[in-house]
């Protein structure tokens, strides 16, 4: 009969990753964790806009911003998009008040909408964003390139976690005269960076002086891989 003999091993990432349930060590078993990625080229680009208007009436705004939007429209059509495949994030009308009157008064309307379109030909990018830049009412550009099927990045990243996971474990195994045995347990958390988009607002306020503009930010770049990490604790019996 072998002598009693367990192993525990632990590998400790320099990552946040968020708590996960804990493990109480048992007989026979091994617990290593391991980090995981998976880099892929971004297949959708996102481009976000907001349309504003700020007038002395409602109505005087929403016009604004209506002729602003048809003015958006325009733009996808002339770069080959049909605008319905453009979406409305949401539509507000916010009264204006001057807090220096103690009755706070409504001294303005703003309307403000946002728009976001999802594209698949990178190479509309530059004159789309140039075209969209030079439409008064817009604010808020913004570019951000990511996956349109994320969850199967995620599986891929989790199973890298895994499979260095179980490699740590069985090398620690060996090393004390065992063989790695079957999965017991494991938990897996998987993380997706928030990149926050570069908001192209010198290039709308240089647009909108009549100023000269140079080439579009994004010409000639190749767009930033997007990398899905994941980290996986594992328990496995030994033999």
């Amino acid at each position: 009969m072998k002598p009693f003999l367990a192993l525990v091993f632990a590998f400790f990432s320099t990552m946040a990753w968020p708590q996960t349930a804990q493990v109480a060590a048992q007989p026979n078993t091994i617990f290593s964790g391991a980090d995981g990625k998976f880099e892929a080229a971004p297949d959708t680009a996102e481009v976000h806009l907001d349309i504003s208007s700020q007038q002395d009436t409602s109505r005087a705004a929403y016009d604004k911003v209506a002729a602003a939007a048809e003015q958006v429209r325009a733009v996808l059509r002339k770069n080959g998009i049909d605008p319905k495949t453009a979406q409305i994030g949401y539509f507000a009308v916010q009264p204006i008040y001057d807090w220096k009157n103690p009755k706070h008064k409504v001294i303005a309307y703003r309307v403000v909408t946002s728009v976001t379109l999802n594209l698949k030909d990178f190479s509309k990018i530059g004159a789309l964003t140039e075209q969209l830049a030079s439409i008064e009412e817009t604010e808020n550009q913004s570019l951000n390139y990511t996956l349109e099927d994320v969850e199967q990045a995620k599986s891929k990243a989790a199973e890298d976690a895994l499979t260095k996971a179980r490699a740590q474990a069985s090398a620690v195994a060996r090393a004390g005269g065992r063989a790695l045995g079957e999965l017991i347990y494991a938990s897996i958390d998987v993380n997706q960076p928030v990149i926050v988009p570069m908001v192209a607002e010198n290039r709308v306020m240089a647009a909108r002086a009549g100023m000269a503009t140079p080439a579009p930010a994004t010409a000639e770049f190749t767009p930033q891989e997007v990398t899905i990490t994941a980290h996986v604790n594992a328990m496995f019996g030994l033999k």
